[in-house]
């Protein structure tokens, strides 16, 4: 797959689901079309993305423009779909009826990774593991990944999943940037250590390493997520993106570009997503994959980090 994964999230019908600036079917493809040109062949959704529109769109749009063998489909289970004890989780009745519904939206017969979004508490591990490896058996996934949680919780599943000869994960899709680097102390070495892909996402911090800090975007107005995430931490993390800023003038090139770059030189990390919304984002993107940074560049960048709590596992 491409060293760079197309975050999907930005995609979807604006009227569905909780996300006013998403991009509708004509824009997306646009984007798709781009990334694909560019070589680009990873593309990450989930099945909560605006209510199942963004698979729907990102199915149509791959199978006009490229071979299913030639693209890499990602997908996620977990969230709220639909009301009732059945309609999110991870119960091996929850992933039967999500693979289907998500199979169907995006009209294939097999998606490439397909990833729990979030631990689920209420289910046993071994009751999800099992499921999961019912889904690879049934060849309706190649390989399964995992997402946000603590490293104890993804080493047990990594040596339930050996225990009992089921499929294990793949990849670890986590929260980790410049703003927050916690995934440091435990996730990725474990993930080193297991041969497991790395898929950061939110690598610019939801566009805060990629503009200037009083600036604002229509979504940073409406991403009460986003604010969450970064909160508690703020004067140390303006310290950090003065620092890129200063960083990425010296070089002469977008602040997005050395954040990237810097995610990049990190031997754990397999794919970052990117999420792509307008035309110079992808650019920045494939511009970051032959930027190497020095150690003086990396120092400066990583001077002003302190602990941050956890965040982005709910």
């Amino acid at each position: 797959m491409s060293r760079l994964c197309v975050g999907c999230m930005s995609f979807g019908e604006p009227e569905r689901g909780p996300l006013s600036w998403t991009l509708d079917e004509e824009a997306a493809r646009e984007v798709i079309r781009d990334a694909l040109e560019a070589g680009l062949n990873f593309f990450d959704t989930a099945n909560v993305y605006s209510d199942g529109s963004s698979e729907e769109i990102v199915g149509r749009a791959l199978a006009d423009m490229s071979r299913r063998d030639e693209v890499v489909i990602a997908t996620k289970v977990f969230g709220v779909m639909r009301p009732g004890p059945n309609g999110a989780g991870l119960s091996r009745k929850a992933i039967m009826t999500e693979i289907d519904d998500s199979l169907r939206r995006l009209g294939t017969d097999y998606v490439d990774l397909y990833q729990i979004h979030r631990w689920d508490p209420a289910t046993p591990i071994e009751e999800t593991l099992e499921a999961l490896h019912d889904v690879v058996k049934a060849g309706k996934a190649r390989y399964i990944g995992a997402s946000s949680m603590y490293a104890w919780q993804f080493a047990k599943a990594l040596f339930t999943a050996d225990l009992n000869g089921w499929t294990r994960f793949a990849t670890m899709q986590n929260h980790y940037n410049l703003l927050n680097r916690e995934e440091e102390r435990e996730m990725l070495p474990l993930c080193l250590d297991q041969g497991v892909g790395v898929l950061p996402w939110s690598p610019l911090a939801r566009g805060l390493l990629a503009r200037e800090p009083e600036d604002a975007t229509a979504r940073s107005a409406t991403d009460h997520y986003a604010q969450s995430l970064y909160q508690g931490t703020e004067e140390s993390d303006r310290k950090i993106v003065e620092r890129l800023g200063a960083v990425a003038a010296e070089r002469g090139v977008p602040r997005a570009q050395i954040a990237l770059a810097w995610m990049l030189r990190d031997p754990a990390v397999t794919a970052p997503i990117v999420g792509l919304t307008k035309p110079g984002h992808l650019v920045d993107a494939l511009a970051a994959l032959d930027i190497e940074l020095d150690d003086e560049e990396v120092m400066q960048l990583e001077e002003f980090y302190v602990p941050h709590a956890i965040a982005g596992f709910q």
